[in-house]
Parts: structure tokens; sequence; C-alpha cells
């Protein structure tokens, strides 16, 4: 037979009012124990209990010495408290265990997970309340994974857009955040909202890169030594090889700094070449701008600016410039605006590649790293400033725009 619980055996009120009575009408007895045997009996409560509320009572008056029933409550509050932080305490260190570091807080199934592995050391409750999520939440996730068909509408939907979301991200070199995502996700035909790629993105624990600051290495010419500044940093050309821009930056590695040089077609953003080397010289940025001329070829009135660093405006790198027919053009020292595009794209360069793929063992490593990142970014990243379509989708579109253009006249 089921044992029920009542409850406390002798509720406040009755105790109260047994000490009352027997201290109201003690004189009516030729003793206390007489009047605590009468009132006991008629109150339905034993000798002893009496007698154990009657010392409580006078303790708490200030009649006898001893604990009063408030401390001993408070005590019973305090040890509650400290089982409950002590609690809290393993519960936090075995979930920095499980977790791994890191500040962010866990996806809401991982957390699921770690709450199902210990729930028999330490309760649903409990664990709930230190990992800051609603026990409703946790049983909830225990019925749909016993049936599956109880999920939501929505619920069922992120389960089929999540490994989608992750591949598209990891397709993308892992460094779009939730707006270039979801243009990448609408190319591909997925009817979703930006506000459910942000959701998702926290569901699975991926995020975009962020920029990290940028390091001076110009060492710059006076400017009377330098060509004028053709272009005051208006960067967008109306077609491709109208203007080129170029840039370097340099990589720590294990085995010294690297270099790394671009040219930069402005018409669509699109890399027309490039060089890593371990020394800055002025054949190393000769070397980008070489690849740059024999993949595009291009026609004369093409101005090619730069930064005042002592490589772009070397004797060398400019008679190169005049052979190929460029117009040279430069920008102001330690001044990033004037050559604002180059900057960025070095950014972008050190966001996606250097700073989250590193650290580097030696220039081979950069070089690879590179040659498959600008491969990348010229033919499937897509960039807002085009209208998040990818550089060759821009020019192809220029170049047919150009086509119907000669078939119309």
């Amino acid at each position: 037979m089921e044992k029920k619980n009542f409850g406390k055996r002798y509720p406040d009120e009755l105790r109260a009012r047994a000490v009352r009575m027997v201290l109201d009408h003690e004189s009516e007895y030729r003793s206390r124990s007489a009047a605590i045997s009468s009132v006991a009996q008629k109150v339905g409560c034993s000798r002893d209990s009496l007698r154990i509320w009657i010392k409580q009572h006078e303790t708490d008056s200030g009649l006898r010495g001893g604990m009063t029933t408030a401390e001993r409550d408070r005590i019973k509050e305090l040890e509650r408290e400290n089982r409950q932080l002590r609690q809290a305490n393993e519960i936090l260190k075995k979930a920095s265990a499980y977790f791994g570091s890191g500040g962010a807080r866990p996806p809401v199934p991982e957390m699921i997970a770690f709450i199902q592995d210990h729930r028999d050391q330490h309760g649903v409750e409990p664990m709930c309340r230190v990992l800051q999520i609603a026990p409703s939440t946790f049983y909830e996730h225990q019925v749909i994974a016993r049936d599956p068909a109880r999920a939501s509408d929505r619920a069922k939907r992120d389960d089929e857009l999540r490994p989608e979301v992750l591949r598209i991200w990891q397709e993308n070199r892992s460094v779009y955040g939730a707006r270039k995502l979801w243009h990448a996700m609408k190319r591909e035909k997925f009817d979703i909202a930006r506000c459910t790629v942000e959701r998702l993105m926290r569901d699975i624990g991926i995020e975009g890169v962020r920029r990290g600051k940028k390091v001076k290495t110009t060492h710059g010419q006076p400017a009377e030594l330098c060509p004028l500044d053709k272009v005051n940093r208006q960067f967008r050309a109306s077609q491709p090889n109208q203007l080129w821009v170029s840039d370097f930056t340099f990589v720590s590695t294990w085995r010294g700094f690297v270099y790394v040089a671009f040219v930069i077609d402005t018409f669509a953003n699109r890399i027309v070449g490039w060089k890593a080397s371990t020394s800055q010289d002025t054949q190393f940025v000769l070397d980008a701008l070489e690849q740059a001329l024999h993949a595009r070829r291009p026609s004369e009135n093409l101005v090619h600016h730069s930064d005042r660093g002592s490589q772009y405006v070397s004797i060398k790198y400019t008679e190169r410039l005049v052979d190929a027919g460029l117009e040279p053009s430069v920008g102001s020292v330690g001044d990033s605006y004037d050559n604002a595009l180059a900057e960025t794209m070095i950014g972008l360069f050190k966001t996606e590649v250097i700073n989250r793929l590193g650290p580097w063992k030696s220039k081979d490593q950069v070089e690879w790293e590179t040659l498959k990142w600008v491969d990348w970014f010229n033919t499937k990243r897509l960039l807002e400033p085009l209208g998040y379509i990818t550089p060759q989708e821009a020019e192809d579109a220029y170049y047919q725009g150009l086509k119907t253009d000669d078939i119309a006249a």
C-alpha cells in the first residue's frame, strides 16, 4: 500500500495554541507537568512534544537561554544556500570541462546534452538554474527526441536548415557573418530570413570573422619625388582596367616575416596580381604587377594608384609602369584614406586568412593559403558594393552588356 504524505505532524497553529493554553492555565494545576499532560491529551499531541514547544517559546521570548527559532531558521537557510552553492560550483566545473574554453554561451543542444548526461548526479532543475535554461526547454527537447513528429513546424524547418547553413558557411572559408551568409543562401534558392540565419548561426555556434587593428608598413618618400595623386579617394572605376590600386602587408611566421603584395582592379575589386616574399624590396611588388599585366593585358589610360611606399615610387617600378602604358598615382604618407580600397582588401586578407588560420610556419604555407583565398575571393566571395555578387560575375556582366550593345547597334 502506498504511503501518503500528510505534511508536518503538528501544524504551527496547533503548537502555538497548545503552548498558550498551558501558560494561561498553568495555575489551575498542581504543577506545569500536570498542565502539560492535560493539554497534550486534549489537543492530541505527546507530552514531550508540548514540553519542547514550551521551552522553545520561552527561548524565543527571552525567558530562557538558547537558540531562538529565528536563529535556527536562519542557520537552516544558510546551510541550504551553502549546499546549493557547492552544487552549483560542481556543476560549473563539469560544464567548463564539457563545453571547453570560450566565453560564449553554449548552443542549446549542447546544454541539453550536458543536462541529460549529468541529471542523475545533480537533477534537472538545479542544472537548469545554473546554466540559465528553462527546465521546460529541456523536457520539450526530451519529448521531441522520443517523438520527432511532435516538434513544431519551425523546429522541423530549423533541423533541415542547420546542415545547409553550416555547409555554405564552411564552403566560404568559414568567414561569412550573418549578412553575407544570408545572401549566399538566397543565391542557392533558400527562402530564409536574415534573422533566421542569425539565430541558426547562434544555435550551431558559428560566427563571421572580425577585423583586427592595422599595422603601418609604408615608409614613404618626400612629396616632391613622387607622382601626383590622380585618384583623390575616388576608387570606383566605371569599367575594368581603368584603375588599379596596390599595397602590401606582412605576416609573422616561425621563420621570420613574409610580405604579401596585391594589385586590385577597382571596378569589381578583383585581385589581378599578388606575390608573397621574404623581403620587401622593389622586385617583390614588381612581381605582383607583372602578374597583373600578364593576366589583364590592359590598354593605355589605366591609372595605377599606391601609397607613398619606397617600393612603389622607386625608379625601377615607375619605369615599368611607364613601359606598360600605365599612369602612376600615389597618395600621402600615413594616410590610409588615400589608398582606402587597397587598405580594405589588406584588412579582409588579414582577417579571413592570416588571423584566422595562424600561427604560420613558413612562406610556403602563407603562399599556398593566399593562392586559395585569392581564387575564392575572385570567383565566390559575395561583395556588398557589387550587390552581393562576386567580382568575376560583375566583370562578366559588364562584358556581356557590351556584347548586347554591339548587337543592338
